[in-house]
């Protein structure tokens, strides 16, 4: 046994040349919040934790988006049902390549979170899939 001592380290190199990986910084698209989106400016406020209020829903992917009409929706947790019960939702159309996207408030939707509390927000495609969710928090103004 003490022989093949020596072959050890060639055998565990040749084990680990055959093991191949990947790996992504990103694989899907994140989705996260800010205060508002300004062409200028960018993004202004990012964080998972807001006052009452409008708020802007940003999207980020590495690849192509691949949608035409989305949906945001904001799902509430129900703290005496230990549940998310569904909250709002509004139709947004964007292009199919877009990998950044923000949506915010316009004629159809106003994306307010009225009540504190917690939140799951989606980006849901035309067939209400989830394409990307996050959590965040509602407190009340002070």
């Amino acid at each position: 046994m003490n022989k093949f001592r020596f072959l050890l380290p060639f055998l565990f190199l040749i084990v680990l040349s055959g093991v191949q990986t990947k790996s992504y910084a990103q694989s899907q698209p994140v989705l996260y919040f800010c205060e508002k989106y300004d062409t200028d400016d960018g993004e202004v406020g990012v964080s998972d934790r807001f006052t009452t209020g409008y708020l802007t829903v940003m999207v980020k992917s590495s690849t192509a988006l691949g949608l035409k009409n989305c949906h945001i929706q904001f799902d509430r947790y129900n703290q005496s049902s230990g549940k998310f019960d569904f909250y709002k939702k509004f139709d947004y159309k964007i292009d199919r390549d877009m990998k950044y996207v923000f949506f915010n408030k316009n004629e159809d939707s106003d994306l307010s979170f009225d009540k504190p509390g917690f939140y799951r927000v989606f980006l849901l495609d035309n067939d209400d899939k989830t394409v990307a969710s996050a959590l965040v928090q509602i407190i009340p103004k002070d």
